[in-house]
């Protein structure tokens, strides 16, 4: 059961990261929150190399693919993510804020490490940064007025590349902490579903956008 949770998880973050490739390129944006892919790009490279040391197992594959498809998610960031801030961040400003985070989040993911040791420390950094992204999908949600560099496909794929191993880490002995975080993702991983879906099933027209082209949310209905 383990190991086939571990598969399950390990295929649906690469449909993650693959479809955020292709929506990046074809919304000319990024399909990652940047704090989250900061640091899931650091988690990856930091994992996946001492699993090229230590001897490859499953989940050690998919830290190497998921490393590498990060790779092209970074680029559309760094190639788009200026257009999405204010215009009075520049260029320079810009790369010097995306090296920041990266230097920060590599400096996080090893103080995980120090701190708990390897295998705990991957675990709880992995649920906390995905508690992050999980957030930081609705916030980029509300900040881009709609849908676009997002799709309904990453949103489910993350939840179910969650909830996998949130079964197999929440339970089994394993001390609650990673239960608890990973029930919090999918509280909000389903809420941000629920937006997509309420959005897409919308079916935005001419007369559905707002000035400036950004599609108008439709308002949740009164309780």
């Amino acid at each position: 059961m383990i190991l086939f949770l571990t598969i399950v998880s390990g295929l649906a973050w690469t449909v993650v990261y693959v479809e955020a490739i292709r929506v990046g390129f074809r919304d000319k944006s990024y399909a990652i929150p940047a704090a989250a892919l900061g640091l899931n790009f650091a988690w990856e490279a930091i994992h996946a190399s001492r699993s090229v040391v230590t001897g490859l197992s499953v989940q050690g594959v998919f830290n190497i693919v998921w490393g590498l498809a990060d790779v092209l998610i970074v680029y559309t960031f760094l190639r788009f993510g200026r257009s999405e801030l204010p215009p009075w961040v520049t260029r320079k400003l810009f790369i010097g804020w995306a090296l920041l985070l990266g230097v920060a989040s590599f400096a996080v993911q090893l103080l995980f490490v120090v701190e708990f040791g390897w295998e705990l420390g991957a675990r709880y950094a992995a649920f906390l940064q995905n508690l992050l992204m999980s957030g930081l999908f609705i916030a980029m949600f509300a900040a881009r007025g709609g849908t676009r560099g997002q799709s309904l496909l990453i949103a489910v794929a993350k939840w179910l590349g969650t909830l996998a191993p949130t079964i197999v880490f929440g339970g089994y002995g394993n001390p609650p902490f990673i239960l608890g975080v990973g029930a919090l993702c999918s509280v909000f991983d389903l809420a941000y579903i629920g937006l997509l879906w309420r959005t897409l099933s919308h079916r935005v027209s001419p007369g559905n956008m707002e000035p400036g082209g950004r599609e108008e949310v439709p308002d949740l209905p009164a309780s």
